[in-house]
């Protein structure tokens, strides 16, 4: 591995955590708490430490985050380094002021974010995805995209951050065959049932978050009326009723109704049943950018025509998901 991470001692986030002081507490994840540090030349950063029951060994651990540490896009967090000292084993990255974009859809002091902001939101993520897939010189598969794992900085741009999950691949193979780990509601259908992983379950869990920015309501809410409980059974009736404005957010005073028609149309194309049907996420930022044309004629997904009802679909997807906690700043 030709570049490598840095290296802090554990004694040095001490003091720049205050003695990891639970004032500078951040969140609380599936792999440990964060905190908020300052570091002796002034850089704020959250400091993540793994949990204990980690199964990686010293090797392991140190070559995936020295792979990580060589992905650089202004879309994704950046890793400052990390720290390995006997049973501790911390991941240093830079500070997001704004915290996640759940939070600032869905909590409690939501941001008033306008349809300018969500579009760029989309976008930006959009060209994090495709960097990590075809631009990079080590191919990821994130594995874990969704609302919580996307950050926001002062200016509000997305980074998708913790690759706590992620997988590494090659061109060569068609795809990977893995425990199947991530959030339900979020996951592919292919990776969900069979545990075979391509970029293209990244790409059909951004389809979900564009849409959950396009509403600002969660993937799926049982306090909703029946037919509005799951966004993309309810983002179909209304595409197929060709009301797809409808889906936003009725707080949204201002927007583009282009621009909100294309989100829409590629998070349904992003979300079909068939991995090859789905965009490349290149291809999605060409579509958003509106350098490609999108279709209007967009094929309904086969899980909608089973037998069962779609939340039997996603009650089976629920349950092979394993890692609903599993990211940076944890909400709290």
């Amino acid at each position: 591995m030709d570049v490598g991470p840095f290296t802090f001692s554990h004694a040095e986030l001490r003091t720049a955590t205050n003695d990891f002081n639970s004032t500078n507490k951040l969140g609380e994840g599936g792999f440990g708490l964060v905190y908020k540090g300052t570091l002796d030349d002034g850089r704020v950063v959250a400091i993540k430490q793994l949990s204990l029951t980690s199964h990686q060994g010293k090797n392991e651990f140190m070559t995936e985050i020295a792979t990580i540490s060589a992905v650089q896009h202004r879309n994704l967090v950046k890793l400052y380094g990390c720290c390995f000292e006997g049973n501790k084993r911390l991941l240093v990255y830079e500070y997001l002021e704004n915290n996640s974009l759940d939070r600032a859809l869905f909590g409690d002091h939501g941001m008033k974010l306008n349809w300018s902001t969500r579009f760029s939101i989309c976008l930006g993520v959009a060209r994090g995805l495709a960097y990590l897939h075809e631009e990079s010189r080590i191919r990821i598969v994130h594995r874990d995209v969704k609302a919580s794992n996307i950050l926001l900085d002062s200016n509000l741009n997305p980074k998708i951050s913790d690759f706590g999950l992620a997988k590494f691949y090659d061109d060569q193979k068609t795809h990977i065959s893995t425990r199947v780990a991530g959030t339900f509601g979020y996951l592919a259908p292919e990776y969900a049932m069979s545990g075979h992983l391509t970029e293209k379950a990244d790409v059909f869990a951004f389809g979900v978050v564009a849409l959950e920015i396009v509403c600002v309501r969660p993937r799926f809410d049982l306090n909703l009326d029946e037919e509005k409980r799951y966004l993309l059974e309810w983002a179909w009736k209304l595409h197929e009723q060709k009301c797809e404005l409808e889906l936003v957010d009725s707080k949204l005073s201002e927007f583009d109704e282009e621009e909100v028609r294309r989100v829409i149309r590629v998070a349904l194309l992003c979300t079909q049943t068939s991995p090859s049907v789905r965009p490349s996420m290149s291809r999605v930022v060409a579509m958003l950018s509106g350098d490609v044309e999108v279709n209007k004629e967009i094929p309904k997904p086969g899980y909608f025509n089973i037998d069962w009802e779609f939340n039997d679909v996603s009650t089976i997807t629920s349950k092979v998901s394993d890692a609903d906690d599993n990211y940076l700043f944890a909400s709290t």
